[in-house]
């Protein structure tokens, strides 16, 4: 099969497109003929070599932690999905290749189609593991720092279905596009604790960075101390006091089968530039430069 894959860490240059040979399901996973494969920050970061310390990678190694697509072979002991079902879920073995292996996975809708069901997964995992650990409820004020891309897609709309108001930071470029998703917008930058003080007089009750572009100092001040701020992009965390979410801990098919369809039914809204198979390179540097909106996935057929 065909498939992206990397034999050493450094750029994006040392991502190639190889013959490997078809994955065969173990017992309870299935495997899936991939239709587009989502693309996530973290699959820039192992790459480089930079996530080593904390998530060791044999190489070679396929990247990609989640999928849309058809069911192709069963594992022993795998139950309540055929082959030929249309899925989407998290790999076991990287997605950015034509098939892939996993244990946890939905059905998907079928008015969803493959690009928007590939978005899901990961950003929604995500984003209700961090609103779950800010204890974030009805009536409280939210600040999110960067969240225009694909996890803050989400986030500021799951945050606003428990009641909570998000105030929501981006470049100039994305201000219409957060209020579009319920938020009240404001750029990053320089003078930024100001512009939020005078959004939310009272204060702001928890803080969720997904930038991780200096803003934890700020989120402090505007917190009074380290309590309910999250982040998922600052590798300072540790250091300041601040807790640091990473990786996938919460991989629930029955959760991703109703987001998915929230999706399908226009309830949840995901916002996705798609890039073919033989340009992944490009769409992880997109991915490594930050700054973009909502979610980048890659179409493999």
């Amino acid at each position: 099969m065909r498939a992206i894959q990397f034999d050493r860490f450094g750029g994006t240059e040392v991502l190639q497109e190889a013959e490997v040979k078809v994955p065969e399901p173990g017992p309870g996973q299935v495997r899936v003929r991939v239709k587009a494969a989502g693309l996530n920050a973290i699959d820039g970061k192992i790459r480089s070599g930079a996530m080593e310390s904390l998530r060791p990678t044999p190489l070679p190694a396929i990247p990609g932690g989640e999928f849309a697509g058809v069911v192709d072979a069963l594992g022993e002991g795998v139950t309540g999905v055929q082959v030929g079902d249309e899925v989407l879920g998290w790999s076991d073995t990287g997605s950015y290749a034509e098939y892939a292996l996993a244990t946890t996975i939905a059905a998907k809708p079928a008015g969803l189609d493959w690009q928007d069901a590939a978005a899901l997964p990961v950003a929604s995992e995500t984003a209700e593991r961090v609103l779950g650990m800010l204890g974030v409820t009805e009536g409280e004020t939210v600040l999110m720092h960067g969240a225009a891309g694909a996890v803050g897609t989400l986030a500021v709309q799951l945050a606003a279905a428990r009641g909570a108001r998000v105030i929501a930071t981006a470049g100039p470029g994305n201000q219409d596009y957060l209020a579009s998703l319920g938020a009240t917008a404001t750029v990053y930058g320089e003078g930024l604790v100001e512009r939020v003080r005078s959004l939310a007089p009272e204060g702001v009750d928890a803080v969720f960075d997904l930038a991780g572009k200096g803003a934890l100092e700020d989120s402090i001040e505007l917190r009074g101390g380290t309590e309910r701020i999250v982040t998922i992009a600052d590798f300072r965390a540790r250091a300041l006091g601040i807790t640091f979410a990473s990786g996938v801990q919460e991989k629930s098919a029955e959760r991703l089968a109703e987001i998915a369809q929230d999706a399908a039914d226009g309830r949840l809204v995901t916002t996705v530039t798609a890039y073919p198979f033989d340009q992944a390179a490009k769409a992880q540097q997109v991915s490594d430069a930050g700054h973009g909106r909502g979610k980048l996935v890659i179409t493999v057929e």
